[in-house]
């Protein structure tokens, strides 16, 4: 079973920053791409930022510009940088790791961590 370990979430002011890790188990040849997901109070998830094995990113529109999604060279942990925080981005942040084998798509979550951001 794939684990995936997050960290990084915490209390902070509005302009402030946090940056989230997030380590996971599984098999890097086989890893298809990492993301991060947020859950507001009483909302759905959502897609924050994803990042492939290639490099290539893709930011929700509300996050484009304070946000970077990274990597580490081995490909273990994934990385969310959050600056400028604002108090709409208070969520539980989730971290996923996609893999890719003969064809199917499996999904790994972590645990979740909350970032509360006041105003």
């Amino acid at each position: 079973q794939v684990q995936l370990v997050e960290s990084g979430g915490g209390l902070v002011r509005a302009g402030g920053s946090l940056r989230l890790s997030c380590a996971h188990s599984g098999s890097i040849s086989r890893l298809n791409a990492m993301g991060w997901y947020r859950q507001p109070p009483g909302n759905q998830r959502e897609l924050v930022a994803t990042i492939t094995t290639g490099g290539t990113t893709n930011y929700a529109d509300s996050v484009k510009g304070r946000f970077t999604i990274s990597t580490d060279n081995a490909k273990s942990t994934v990385y969310l940088q959050m600056n400028s925080l604002k108090p709409e981005d208070t969520a539980v942040y989730y971290c996923k790791a996609d893999f890719l084998v003969s064809a199917n798509h499996y999904a790994y979550w972590g645990q979740g961590t909350q970032v509360t951001v006041s105003s």
